[in-house]
């Protein structure tokens, strides 16, 4: 008989331990078991930059013609001179800024590609700053909508982009609705308007030479680190044409009467932004930076309306309306928005079937709104006089019954 031993039936064969283990816990509990890392959401992000970025355009509005410092070169300096030392600190202290280390940047690249592109962002700032002096927030407003037109002019010029006629002529719809919004405008200042059209190309010029220098991908960097390289080029061009501009007409005087507490919460303020949009980019679609950028273009026309009391005129209104509707069309394109308007006819639809009272309801509203705002627009206005003359009445017989 054989020395081997014989298995009895019920003697299995011993498990593979190379074999996968199966788990003694049901994986789908564990997992819920875990606690969850809380997020922040999206529209934080967007009502950060919106709010940071209006906040700048009336703090520099309130700077330069409310309190009546009209040193735009010399406030353009000081944040540059802020963010220059600001992005420093970073560097050295934090790690928010170590992308910069990928970036191959050799003198050579700083003067030939960081300086051009830093003098005309310092030229962008010092005519957009000098431009509150003279036009209403709101009126500005609608005047950078022509950005983008701008940016495709100086692409084909600079011969980044071969020209394309269909291209021209969807932008075309911003610039009549700009020119409207212009004849609509009750406080046009032509100098003012010069200078924040010089401004608009100045920016223009920038982002197209940005543009030019990221085409390489060594050489990506994200707003906060372009600031880190821009930042020291721009603060030098803008003190020197401070010096020669405006050092003979300012003193300490108007600097102090100002207050030094302002001067640093404007700047914080403007750095702040610089550090919301890093935050924001990756977090949103283009479809929500795009509509988040629209809203606080109209934000800030009401906001200018609101704080500044700057007049809108009907006319105004409509003009600017085209040219924002021109700008959608710019950024998304045909196709994207016809997708999104099927997905919205879809949800809208299926809001319906759930709350049909609930969208009864809402149309009705927005039907009664609109109605009040077209009738308001063509009422006519009651006179200057007859309103100091109500005014003065309504004040008498107030005092009268208070006595």
């Amino acid at each position: 008989m054989s020395e081997e031993k014989v298995r009895s039936s019920n003697e299995g064969e011993r498990p593979d331990v190379s074999a996968p283990i199966l788990p003694t816990v049901n994986p789908a509990v564990a997992e819920a078991q875990q606690p969850k890392s809380i997020g922040i959401p999206s529209w934080v992000y967007i009502a950060v930059w919106i709010g940071l970025s209006s906040a700048v355009i009336i703090f520099n509005k309130w700077i330069l013609d409310r309190r009546h410092f009209r040193f735009p070169i010399f406030l353009t300096t000081w944040h540059l001179v802020f963010s220059t030392v600001m992005t420093q600190l970073l560097a050295r202290c934090t790690s928010i800024l170590d992308s910069r280390k990928k970036v191959p940047m050799t003198g050579r690249v700083y003067l030939r590609a960081i300086v051009p592109i830093g003098m005309f962002f310092s030229l962008s700032l010092m005519f957009s700053n000098a431009a509150y002096l003279h036009l209403s927030v709101a009126f500005i407003q609608m005047l950078k909508a022509t950005t983008p037109v701008a940016v495709l002019l100086v692409t084909w010029g600079l011969g980044i982009a071969p020209p394309n006629m269909r291209t021209l002529a969807n932008v075309s719809v911003i610039v009549v609705g700009v020119i409207i919004a212009s004849l609509g405008e009750i406080k046009f200042v032509l100098f003012g308007f010069a200078v924040q059209m010089i401004g608009i190309f100045c920016e223009a010029t920038r982002l197209a030479m940005v543009e030019r220098l990221l085409s390489s991908a060594e050489f990506k960097m994200d707003p906060l680190v372009s600031l880190y390289y821009f930042a020291p080029a721009c603060a030098v061009m803008n003190f020197v044409m401070f010096l020669f501009m405006e050092l003979p007409k300012i003193s300490l005087v108007q600097i102090l009467d100002l207050g030094l507490w302002t001067l640093l919460a404007n700047a914080s303020v403007a750095f702040l932004l610089n550090i919301a949009v890093v935050l924001l980019i990756g977090k949103t679609s283009s479809l929500v930076l795009t509509l988040s950028g629209v809203l606080k273009d109209i934000l800030l026309v009401v906001a200018s309306m609101v704080v500044f009391h700057d007049p809108v005129s009907p006319l105004q209104a409509f003009g600017y309306s085209i040219a924002l509707g021109g700008l959608m069309f710019y950024k998304l394109g045909n196709d994207k928005i016809k997708g999104y308007v099927s997905e919205g006819q879809r949800s809208w639809s299926d809001y319906g079937v759930r709350h049909p009272i609930m969208r009864k309801l809402i149309v009705i509203g927005l039907a009664v709104l609109t109605i009040f705002v077209v009738l308001g627009g063509l009422a006519p206005q009651m006179p200057p006089e007859y309103t100091e003359a109500a005014k003065t009445k309504i004040g008498s017989l107030l005092g009268e019954k208070g006595a």
